[in-house]
């Protein structure tokens, strides 16, 4: 007869140390059964008005056609899974001049030229065990200190290595190491720089950080630690919260940096800290946010160039309001006409202010931006999941030039 106390120990070992229970997904999937390949067609149409006439260039105008190809595959059978992830990214020029470009559509030449058509690949290979996952190879990263910008014809990538576990439940924990860089206008791979010295550059970013769910999956607190070598080093604090009361669902999204200086500091003295609050209240249809945000101390807000800067409470289409010293709110009313029985129809309206800014112009700067947006996805028939969006924003600063922007995205995802 088994000792029970025996028979209990490899419970306990999986309970301590999961890793030691991998061969039990050993049958899942295969390597081909679970991959996926999708092709994204992206039609991006983008014109800016800087306002001004008489400057060197008065507006930004231009029209391009994306490619995006995605193939992941799943894992090799085995307690130890390898697969592959892929990309193939391809944009086409369909209308720019010397004088009008610069969206960051397409590359521009010396000579002020977009380029007629851009591409490149981007291969990453993964290996899975047990719950853990790593990734080595070029990538999109997005956490919460490293948000890769799908904001213009084709995504900002990343290479080099990128590790999650998820071995206890509600908790995920992270770590990576960033390289190399390739721009959302960009073919090829360049070094790491910061939006505050965009050219100094850096070695590497490296980043590590948890996050716990709980209450229901309705809360997530997290914590994390990221370096841009010889730039600057940064902590992050989180608090995500979801509570329901009677029919509205009210939504707290908390955040607080820590900014300080790193190595040779290429970038100058850095030691700043920002606080955040994105608060909401949904019924029905209906979404209203309050966001208010302080940036304090010196330098600003830190982040990696090119990097999306939506983990800010007051991130908006053109902007994020993290300059030095700088306080900022925004207001927001989203609307999903789905409520109305017209589901894929939704929009958005939102204004966001703020002041003492200091840049390179000065102290006490002010800005304002007003964006909104109408966006239709296609529920049925040949042209389902076909999306359109349309947006809109106006941009006013004391330290910069004025302008209005619109931008037109159609969206056709296929499934092959």
């Amino acid at each position: 007869m088994q000792n029970r106390h025996t028979a209990v120990l490899p419970s306990l070992a999986c309970v301590a140390l999961p890793l030691l229970c991998a061969p039990a997904l050993a049958e899942e999937g295969g390597f081909f059964e679970d991959s996926r390949t999708d092709l994204v067609l992206r039609n991006y149409a983008f014109n800016r008005d800087f306002r001004d006439h008489s400057a060197g260039k008065s507006l930004i105008n231009e029209w391009a056609q994306g490619f995006i190809l995605k193939f992941s595959s799943g894992y090799t059978r085995g307690p130890l899974g390898f697969g592959v992830d892929a990309m193939g990214l391809y944009g086409v020029k369909l209308n720019s001049s010397r004088d009008q470009s610069g969206s960051e559509l397409l590359p521009v030449h010396d000579d002020g030229k977009a380029a007629d058509e851009y591409g490149r690949v981007a291969v990453a290979a993964k290996l899975r065990l047990s719950a853990s996952e790593l990734k080595l190879g070029e990538m999109l990263p997005d956490v919460p200190v490293l948000r890769y910008d799908d904001g213009r014809l084709l995504p900002q990538t990343f290479r080099s290595a990128a590790l999650v576990s998820r071995e206890w439940a509600g908790t995920s924990l992270y770590g990576g190491r960033y390289d190399q860089v390739s721009l959302r206008n960009s073919a090829d791979m360049q070094d790491l720089s910061s939006w505050s010295a965009p050219t100094a550059k850096s070695d590497a970013f490296n980043y590590a950080g948890g996050e716990y769910r709980f209450n229901d999956q309705r809360t997530l607190v997290g914590a994390w630690y990221a370096q841009l070598e010889d730039i600057y080093t940064q902590r992050y604090f989180n608090l995500l919260h979801k509570q329901p009361v009677g029919d509205w669902v009210l939504g707290a999204n908390l955040g607080l940096f820590f900014d300080r200086d790193d190595g040779r500091a290429l970038a100058g003295d850095i030691d700043s800290h920002t606080a955040y609050a994105l608060l909401s209240a949904n019924h029905g249809g209906h979404t209203l946010y309050l966001g208010l945000q302080k940036v304090g101390g010196e330098g600003g807000w830190q982040s990696v160039y090119g990097s999306s800067g939506r983990t800010m409470g007051n991130d908006m289409f053109n902007g994020n309001f993290t300059n030095e010293d700088e306080r900022s709110w925004q207001l927001r009313y989203d609307y999903d006409f789905a409520a109305m029985g017209v589901p894929g129809l939704v929009s958005m309206l939102r204004y966001g202010k703020g002041d003492n800014a200091t840049t390179k112009v000065g102290r006490g700067g002010k800005e304002w931006e007003r964006d909104v947006e109408l966006g239709y996805t296609v529920q049925s028939g040949p042209l389902k999941l076909l999306s359109a969006r349309v947006n809109h924003g106006s941009n006013r600063r004391s330290f910069s030039s004025d302008f209005d922007q619109t931008r037109l995205i159609v969206n056709y995802p296929f499934s092959l």
